[in-house]
């Protein structure tokens, strides 16, 4: 665990995060980061939008589910 300290930056509040921290992220000046709420009251800084992480593994699920019901059609039309 690293420490921050809270800055006033112009009107805001902020913390400046560690250039190793940074790397370890992949992440760059301009991109951006999403704090995500856990679930004992903290948060967790990421690179990925976590809720769109989710959204897209249901849409896999239902994607891998259709394949497996209609395999023999997407059998067919491979050979086309």
């Amino acid at each position: 665990m690293q420490a921050v300290k809270i800055r006033k930056i112009g009107n805001s509040l902020g913390v400046v995060i560690p250039k190793e921290v940074l790397a370890r992220m992949k992440v760059a000046e301009g991109e951006t980061v999403y704090f995500t709420e856990t679930g004992d009251g903290g948060v967790r800084l990421t690179p990925l939008d976590e809720s769109f992480s989710e959204e897209f593994a249901l849409q896999m699920a239902a994607a891998e589910k259709l394949m497996r019901q209609d395999r023999h059609i997407l059998r067919e039309l491979a050979k086309r």
